[in-house]
C-alpha cells in the first residue's frame, strides 16, 4: 500500500524505510514534535518531501493528482472542520468532494450513530462542543468510504468512554470493509486494542536535531 524510502522533510523527518500494508492497521507514537503529524500529512501530499519517496499502490504519490489522491487517502485532522450550514451540509460536503452521490437521510444517521453523536440534521453547529465537532468530522469521513483513512489523534476530545465505543465500532467498518488505517495516537489502550503494528517514532527517524 505505502512504501516510505529515504524520506526527509526540513528538519523534522528522516526516514529511511517504513512498509504500511494494504487493509493494515498501523499506529505511530512519539513525543510532542517528534513528527508524527507530518508524516502523514507527507502520505496524502498536504505537504510535500524534499527528498525521497513515498510510493502508494506501486506509484509515487507525486506522480498522482493531489486531489485524487487525497480522495483516496482521507485524513482527518486533530483539530476538526466544521463547515457553515447545518449538520447535514457537514456530512455531505464530504461525499460531494469524493464525488459520490448524495447519501440519504437514513445513511447519514447511520454515520452519526457509529460516532455516537445524536443530533437533529437540521441542527446547527455553532453550539456543538470540541469532542462532538470532533465525532461530526469523523462521520464525514466515514462516509467518504476512502480505501485509506489517515487518524490524527482521533479520540483527542472524547472522554475513555465515548473513545471505546465509537473506534470499536470505527475498526469493525474499517475490518470489514477492507480499510487500510494510519493513525497517531496518545492513547496506548486504543493502540494496542486495534493495531497491527506500532512504531515509534524515534526508532525511525534518524532527523538531525539542530542546536
Amino acid at each position: 500500500m505505502f512504501q516510505i524510502r529515504n524520506v526527509t522533510y526540513k528538519d523534522i523527518l528522516n526516514i529511511k524505510t517504513v512498509d504500511i500494508g494494504s487493509q493494515e492497521v498501523m499506529t505511530f507514537f512519539g513525543e510532542s514534535g517528534s513528527g508524527k503529524t507530518t508524516l502523514m500529512k507527507l502520505l496524502n501530499q498536504l505537504i510535500s518531501f524534499d527528498e525521497g519517496d513515498i510510493l502508494y499502490n506501486g506509484r509515487s504519490v507525486l506522480d498522482y493528482d493531489p486531489i485524487e489522491l487525497r480522495r483516496q487517502v482521507v485524513m482527518l485532522a486533530q483539530t476538526p472542520a466544521v463547515f457553515a450550514g447545518n449538520i447535514r451540509d457537514n456530512l455531505l460536503i464530504g461525499m460531494k468532494f469524493s464525488e459520490k452521490e448524495p447519501a440519504n437521510d437514513s445513511t447519514l444517521v447511520d454515520a452519526l450513530k457509529m460516532v455516537r453523536l445524536h443530533k437533529d440534521l437540521d441542527g446547527g453547529v455553532d453550539s456543538l462542543s470540541g469532542g462532538e465537532k470532533q465525532r461530526l468530522a469523523f462521520a464525514r469521513v466515514i462516509l467518504m468510504d476512502a480505501p485509506v483513512y489517515l487518524l490524527d489523534e482521533p479520540t483527542s476530545a472524547l472522554d475513555d468512554d465515548t473513545e471505546s465505543l465509537v473506534m470499536d465500532r470505527f475498526f469493525d467498518y474499517a475490518r470489514e470493509n477492507g480499510k487500510t488505517v494510519v493513525m497517531v495516537t496518545h492513547s496506548k489502550k486504543l493502540a494496542e486494542e486495534h493495531s497491527d503494528k506500532m512504531i515509534l517514532m524515534k526508532d525511525i527517524n534518524e532527523r538531525v536535531v539542530r542546536p
